[in-house]
């Protein structure tokens, strides 16, 4: 099977240049790399690089609780056809996430 390349970026330059790129078959990205790429809001600076990107987009919730975090989840899997929702393994405290994956997969597929 091909091995296919997503690059793990938030900045918009560099999605700009990498969306062209044929052997770039997405992109990845987390809050923390958003925060550094200078985001002042998430949801906008989400949606610009989804409006930038000509390929499929990993986005990752960050609310830290079950509940906010499967309301976060239908929100961003609302933003766009190319669009993936991430979930951490655990939250920032150790808790497993798995379940919530798992009811994902089930409600939003």
């Amino acid at each position: 099977s091909m091995t296919k390349i997503f690059c793990d970026i938030a900045d918009i330059q560099l999605i700009k240049k990498f969306t062209k790129k044929k052997i770039v078959k997405g992109f990845t990205t987390n809050p923390s790399l958003i925060r550094k790429a200078g985001a002042k809001n998430y949801s906008k600076y989400c949606k610009k690089i989804l409006r930038i990107s000509k390929k499929p987009v990993s986005l990752e919730v960050f609310a830290d609780d079950k509940k906010n975090i499967l309301k976060q989840a239908r929100i961003i899997n609302k933003w766009g056809k190319k669009v993936f929702v991430k979930i951490p393994i655990t939250n920032s405290k150790g808790f497993f996430l798995g379940k919530i994956i798992v009811y994902r997969r089930h409600t939003f597929s």
